[in-house]
């Protein structure tokens, strides 16, 4: 281990050239960030040499660092290996974290007497899983289809009555005794085999035994499994890739801009296109590299990736790469640059769908422009104050991450302190409680606040931020002519309605309407219950 006072007292003399792990500290001897080298001497180096053109996150890295250690191995596989060990206990801070990003759900069934079926996030020996699922939607269609195709249980337990599903024909009843162990087991198989993405053998099937029902006069049960055939029928044409493929694929395509690297991620199952997941990383150096690393720590590893570009210096790396995440699989896995047929469709698919964020974050950048913003705006909080009449004074909160509804955090307030239409206090309140909250956790603030109102309701809340210390990017987005207010113009800024910008801050706007609409009727909604529960008890008593 060498200690520094202060990046520029660094000598790379003093660190060895073998492959290895390298682990910087701050001066509280807290782990900033954990990486592998081939030569470790080199690779500390890079980090101390040419700083003014590192990235801005790498410059705060290394503004920090007073002391490195160093783990020597035998080669670069060993180094990777045990990087991804002490990242995963050690959770550095200037790591690459993908805590926010799920890790993706898969579809299971329970090893049980008559299986269930269910939606888990964990492999687990109880469960026989299919997937995993990048996608919610699909994973979520593809589960009714199941249920509806092979009316498999759902129940946690098995209860002593029939339940809905069985009256409205979801179920064939192992509960009350209306199938067979066996009988549900063949259910069980074919479900099975259509979750492996066999949907062409699972359609075939059901019409033989459609054309057998009909040549029975079972018409209601043929006209089920044509019902059935069809759902499959109309599930492949809009996820089959290529019917050929037997085993899995992932795509992952990187694209850096500015300061960040926006990567999208798309598996394939069998041929199956499962859906995606888009990632905005702060750039680094080896970026594309660290969050490979780190999104297969956390996800099942595949036979095969494609990429769109490589993430290695040369051939042996490439080959460590590959060893490194055989060994974490149990199995052969390859990373693959493709250059022609369907591996070279499947990467430009995914290109396609990463110029979808590049368009939304150019949005961001021409925001950040036309407000002067001293970030792109890639956090973006809006308040609404919803009053109808003189009760139920209520305000709600939207956040937007990269131009999306972030809506695990979006907040409600009922407003304690106003009584009556009073928007500006109302709006003072709000923003109040949520900064002096988001101030005290030491959470990430907005890159823009946005508050639905003109210039009263602006100067509200900027007086709420001044009496906190803050000092945050603010404007209001007024409904009547669509007009941009600043806390310090005197007239406001007007944008054509249909421009980029607009549209954005619009449907940002509509969102915190909508939403804290919602709350408002909710409430009184409550409200009238309690009343007429209280007008029943009095009833009663007299």
């Amino acid at each position: 281990m060498i200690q520094i006072a202060s990046p520029s007292e660094f000598k790379s003399a003093d660190v060895p050239t073998n492959p290895g792990v390298y682990i910087f500290k701050d001066k509280e001897d807290e782990i900033l960030y954990i990486g592998k080298a081939k030569n470790l001497r080199a690779r500390v180096k890079s980090y101390f040499t040419n700083a003014a053109d590192q990235p801005a996150k790498t410059r705060q890295l290394v503004s920090k660092i007073r002391s490195i250690d160093w783990i020597v191995v035998n080669n670069e596989v060993e180094a990777l290996l045990l990087e991804n060990k002490l990242i995963k206990q050690h959770t550095p801070r200037y790591n690459i974290d993908l805590k926010d990003a799920k890790t993706f759900a898969y579809i299971a069934l329970t090893k049980e007497t008559f299986p269930r079926i269910l939606t888990s996030r964990k492999v687990s020996r109880k469960l026989e899983s299919f997937g995993p699922y990048t996608d919610g939607f699909t994973r979520q269609d593809l589960q009714k289809l199941v249920v509806r195709v092979f009316k498999l249980r759902t129940c946690k337990t098995l209860p002593k009555r029939a339940c809905l599903n069985f009256h409205i024909g979801l179920c064939t009843a192992p509960c009350i005794g209306k199938v067979t162990a066996t009988q549900y087991a063949t259910q069980v198989e074919q479900a099975r085999l259509f979750l492996k993405g066999n949907y062409e053998q699972t359609a075939t099937k059901l019409q033989e035994l459609m054309k057998k029902a009909a040549a029975q006069q079972k018409y209601e049960e043929a006209l089920e499994l044509r019902n059935q055939i069809a759902s499959i029928r109309l599930l492949t044409q809009r996820q089959i890739v290529d019917k050929e493929k037997l085993f899995d694929q992932d795509i992952i395509v990187f694209r850096r801009v500015g300061e960040k690297v926006l990567a999208v991620h798309m598996g394939v199952r069998k041929g199956v296109l499962l859906g995606k997941k888009e990632f905005n990383i702060d750039l680094q150096p080896e970026v594309e590299e660290e969050f490979l690393k780190a999104y297969y720590s956390v996800n099942v590893i595949p036979r095969e990736i494609l990429l769109n570009k490589p993430l290695w210096q040369d051939k042996e790396e490439k080959a460590a790469l590959e060893e490194f995440l055989s060994e974490k699989r149990g199995a052969k896995t390859t990373l693959t640059i493709p250059r022609r047929g369907t591996r070279l469709e499947l990467v430009q698919l995914a290109e396609k769908n990463l110029e979808t964020i590049m368009e939304e974050n150019s949005t961001l950048l021409d925001l950040q422009n036309f407000l002067n913003l001293p970030n792109i705006p890639h956090i973006i909080e809006c308040f609404d104050v919803s009053n109808l009449g003189q009760e139920h004074l209520v305000a709600g909160m939207v956040r937007f991450t990269n131009a999306k509804p972030d809506k695990p955090n979006y907040r409600k307030f009922k407003i304690k302190t106003v009584t009556g239409q009073d928007d500006f206090s109302a709006i003072h309140e709000a923003v109040t409680r949520r900064y002096k909250r988001l101030t005290a956790e030491k959470a990430t603030l907005p890159d823009l606040v946005v508050i639905d109102g003109g210039a009263g309701q602006v100067r509200a809340a900027e007086a709420a931020m001044k009496a906190l210390g803050l000092q945050l990017p603010l404007i209001g987005l007024a409904k009547e002519h669509e007009e941009i207010y600043l806390p310090n113009d005197d007239v406001p800024r007007r944008v054509d309605k249909n421009n980029h910008i607009m549209l954005l801050l619009r449907k940002i706007r509509d969102e915190a309407h909508n939403f804290s609409l919602r709350y408002n009727i909710k409430r009184r909604e409550l409200k009238m219950r309690e009343e007429f529960k209280l007008q029943r008890k009095n009833k009663v008593t007299t």
